[in-house]
């Protein structure tokens, strides 16, 4: 096996077997090679880690902001110079395509570096009282320990940004590594932070399997923080749970994202915008689009355009530099797609470019003259599918981008920017993009959603926020009269 050398959790600075009486085989998407295999964390292990995490987290949240900024710097210095090492692994794990792969790693330490900034940043101030001879501090502190949950999808940069944050917060971390992709996000992570020199305990990976673990890992008394990046419908579980134990939850989950073109726009550019936002790691990002909503008047330019720019996407092999469109994570997520590509057109969309689905590979599928009602437009697709709705006017775009339980992303095309900004200020989304794609994701800028794509943001300032809580002390300078 080519990664056989990834076949342990690591706990407590030492890497160890899993005590599991499972096995988990990490197999290439497209080939079905097997790349690896790794004995699952029990409960045991999951006690362990948090109880490493624990322990270490008082001294780490001592440790001088400048020495904790220098290890997370060692950190990035070690991806960068692994850097392409770890692309390759990216593409055979995960199915990433070479230009994807080769982002991730520079996306991961370009985020790293704003959260070397944090331990600097971790300011207190003192406000004045009401009560006379009163001083009023307020101290900004890490949490503790968090639990953060990595998806498969860019599981470097996702499982990084909170494991990081965390960090560089003073908090420990166990990370909980998705097992379709343990090697990039976490194995990789851990190898990282250890050479850089983290204490021990500071950061723990398990890869273990929900069918046996269950809730443990949320529910966990030592955690009070879970940072989860994945579905809205486990983020919902994983968010009531957290509410059920009184821990914080930061959720960023899935999206419904909107493409709306309005009869104004450059034709040429929003299609070839679309082509990026739709079928960039083949749909399966959370701010991929998932619905094309298109004035009549330009309805059928657009089609025309954005059809015979997909049909120019190389598909295949995704360790071909010209690969666009490669493998999905599992046959399982094909056939899911498939099932909503037919149960559309049993409900009247027209296809207009057919996908063939070969193993693991889905080629790209656009449904024209969609309805918002329809099953595909109403679920997070996650595939090389687009889905074209037209609408009559700006005003029924509108309410048709806002018919949805997600906001996460977007983007509006116009010839006009002031026009552009009216409608995505009446989008109700986290984020949303004018004359561009909705796939953008910046480390100093507030990155999450509304409604059922999420709670919380990630980046900048609002990671510092998510990832620590204040504490007041008041002093009494000088003596206070008491009624009694």
């Amino acid at each position: 096996m080519k990664y056989a050398k990834w076949n342990k959790l690591y706990i407590n600075g030492a890497w160890k077997e899993g005590s599991s009486q499972h096995t988990y085989s990490n197999l290439n998407p497209f080939t079905g090679e097997t790349l690896g295999e790794i004995r699952l964390a029990s409960r045991t292990d999951i006690d362990e880690a948090y109880e490493a995490a624990r322990d270490a987290q008082k001294d780490w949240e001592n440790t001088p902001a400048m020495a904790k900024t220098a290890v997370i710097e060692k950190a990035i210095a070690v991806l960068e110079r692994r850097a392409e090492e770890i692309a390759p692994i990216s593409i055979e794990e995960a199915g990433s395509s070479h230009f994807k792969a080769h982002l991730e790693v520079h996306l991961t330490t370009g985020f790293m570096r704003e959260a070397a900034t944090y331990p600097l940043r971790m300011q207190g101030e003192i406000v004045p009282s009401v009560i006379p001879g009163k001083e009023n501090r307020i101290y900004r502190l890490p949490i503790g320990v968090v639990g953060v949950i990595a998806p498969w999808n860019v599981p470097l940069h996702l499982g990084m940004r909170s494991v990081v944050s965390a960090i560089a917060t003073g908090n420990t971390v166990v990370l909980k590594a998705d097992m379709q992709t343990y090697i990039t996000g976490g194995m990789i992570i851990a190898e990282a932070f250890e050479e850089a020199g983290l204490p021990k305990g500071v950061l723990n990976v398990v890869v273990a399997d929900l069918a046996e673990v269950g809730d443990y890992f949320v529910e966990h008394p030592i955690p009070r923080m879970i940072s989860f990046t994945g579905s809205t419908a486990a983020g919902r579980h994983i968010g009531s749970l957290a509410g059920k134990h009184l821990k914080k939850a930061a959720l960023e989950l899935g999206g419904n994202n909107v493409f709306i073109v309005l009869d104004d726009a450059d034709i040429e550019k929003a299609a070839a915008a679309a082509v990026f936002g739709k079928f960039m790691h083949y749909g399966q990002i959370c701010m991929c689009v998932n619905r094309f909503i298109v004035d009549r008047k330009i309805y059928p330019e657009f089609v025309s355009v954005f059809t015979e720019k997909v049909k120019a996407l190389k598909v295949g092999d995704p360790a071909d530099p010209e690969t666009v469109v490669g493998p999905l994570i599992n046959r399982k997520q094909v056939d899911r797609i498939l099932g909503l590509i037919e149960q559309s057109v049993s409900e009247g969309a027209r296809v207009a470019l057919q996908g063939e689905a070969q193993g693991n590979l889905l080629s790209p599928t656009i449904l024209i003259d969609a309805r918002n009602e329809m099953a595909i437009a109403q679920s997070e697709i996650f595939g090389p599918v687009a889905v074209i709705i037209p609408a009559n006017s700006q005003e029924e775009a509108i309410l048709i981008a806002n018919d949805s339980e997600y906001g996460l992303s977007g983007a509006v095309f116009s010839g006009s920017l002031e026009r552009g900004i009216q409608v995505a200020q009446q989008i109700h989304t986290g984020m949303i993009h004018v004359n561009d794609q909705t796939i953008n994701d910046e480390p100093h800028i507030a990155f999450g959603g509304e409604k059922g794509s999420g709670l919380g943001r990630f980046n900048g300032e609002w990671s510092l926020e998510e990832f620590t809580t204040v504490k007041w002390i008041s002093v009494q300078h000088e003596s206070r009269a008491f009624p009694f």
